[in-house]
């Protein structure tokens, strides 16, 4: 794997326009898994390919599950009521074969809001409902969490986590020529790919600036969806790949959706 600078990928927030969506992600984590490749066999279509990486000699393909909470989600044009809710989504990193860009495709999201409805009826998004608990304290002092803890309860991807933090960890990032490598493949896809409920291939995209993660630990995690899907085994689940987190960011999102041929 090449090299890759993160100014290379940064540039400022587009305008927003219509229905474009402002939010903070709060309690922000990304908890990624090194897995066989074969794995996600027939998942996604031939239009992209699996992002790999060679880790102990191996070929391995990532896979990242993302709590927070969305604070102050409003619309980034109009007046508009601010939303508070839990979500989680669930990525794997792919490339674009026609356009060549690194970006994400997603199995789907949980969502604690009643306005789950109009991703998931109006867009076809595979997004689903979930009762979303975070249990946090961020010293801000030593800027570390003393405690993160997770749980959904959901139908479609139940799910618990609980990670843990030391002060002065460096991020170690397995696999990548070197750290910022690393964190631009995790942190920065601004694209993402889907199956909608309806079987089409659908995309958007996000802006964020460049996110100011540091790296945590992985105490314990069971993700239902990972597990009864045969992506990542319970036990390999308690062994990840790297924990990523940072208290706040600002994402932009832009909407609506768009349905690819």
């Amino acid at each position: 794997m090449e090299s890759l600078k993160l100014k290379d990928f940064l540039h400022p927030r587009p305008s927003p326009k219509g229905i474009d969506v402002l939010c903070k992600l709060q309690h922000f984590a990304i908890i990624t898994y090194a897995v066989e490749p074969s794995r996600f066999c027939g998942i996604f279509p031939n239009r992209f390919k699996l992002d790999t990486l060679t880790i102990n000699g191996q070929e391995k393909a990532l896979i990242s599950v993302v709590p927070f909470i969305d604070v102050d989600f409003t619309s980034a044009v109009f007046p508009f009521p601010k939303f508070t809710m839990g979500q989680t989504n669930y990525r794997i990193y792919i490339i674009d074969k026609e356009t060549n860009e690194r970006c994400v495709w997603f199995l789907g999201t949980t969502l604690d809001s009643w306005t789950l409805a109009v991703p998931r009826f109006c867009w076809d998004l595979p997004w689903y409902s979930g009762k979303v608990k975070f249990d946090c304290e961020y010293d801000e002092t030593q800027q570390i969490y003393r405690k993160y803890k997770m749980t959904t309860d959901a139908k479609w991807a139940p799910a618990s986590v609980e990670l843990s933090q030391k002060q002065g960890t460096t991020i170690d990032l397995a696999g990548f020529p070197d750290t910022e490598t690393g964190l631009v493949y995790l942190t920065h896809p601004l694209a993402g790919f889907y199956h909608r409920r309806d079987g089409k291939l659908g995309t958007y995209r996000v802006w964020h600036k460049q996110l100011e993660v540091s790296s945590a630990n992985l105490v314990s995690a069971n993700f239902g969806l990972l597990s009864k899907t045969g992506l990542v085994t319970i036990e390999e689940q308690q062994v990840a790949h790297s924990v990523l987190i940072e208290p706040i960011n600002e994402f932009a999102i832009y909407l609506p959706p768009k349905v690819l041929k």
